[in-house]
């Protein structure tokens, strides 16, 4: 399944370059697609301080394994944007074979009026979490 319109005949709002990895995941590691900040990939938007740490970290790993590359920010010189390697883009690949092939398996027994169900329900909690990502949430426990 794909994101699609929202079930209102809208879209979802346009998220800037640099947050795309953050609001529209699924466009992350598309072709041809320029390189990312880091800091949103790292989750830096909102997140808590422990949360950007392991964030910086994953994306150290990512780096060492091979499958992105830090890159110059053109627009700010303080800043590095995040690309995929060849390596990093054939593992987005395979991950999301396995993802389509286990959602697959899933639904199998699933009629067709089901999934298209489904698919509309999927489309609308996409579009509704995308129109409310940049939404303050407050994370903290109970008092």
């Amino acid at each position: 399944m794909s994101p699609g319109p929202a079930a209102d005949g809208g879209s979802a709002p346009p998220a800037g370059p640099g947050d795309r990895a953050v609001a529209r995941p699924h466009e992350f590691g598309a072709t041809g697609s320029p390189p990312l900040k880091a800091a949103p990939v790292c989750g830096a938007a909102g997140s808590p301080r422990g949360l950007l740490e392991l964030g910086k970290h994953v994306l150290r790993q990512l780096e060492r394994c091979g499958y992105v590359i830090r890159v110059p920010d053109p627009d700010d010189r303080r800043a590095q944007r995040v690309q995929l390697t060849e390596a990093g883009l054939a593992a987005v690949h395979r991950i999301r074979e396995a993802s389509r092939r286990g959602v697959e398996v899933a639904l199998a027994d699933w009629s067709a009026g089901d999934r298209r169900q489904l698919a509309t329900l999927f489309h609308r909690l996409y579009d509704d979490f995308v129109r409310r990502a940049e939404a303050q949430v407050d994370i903290r426990p109970p008092a």
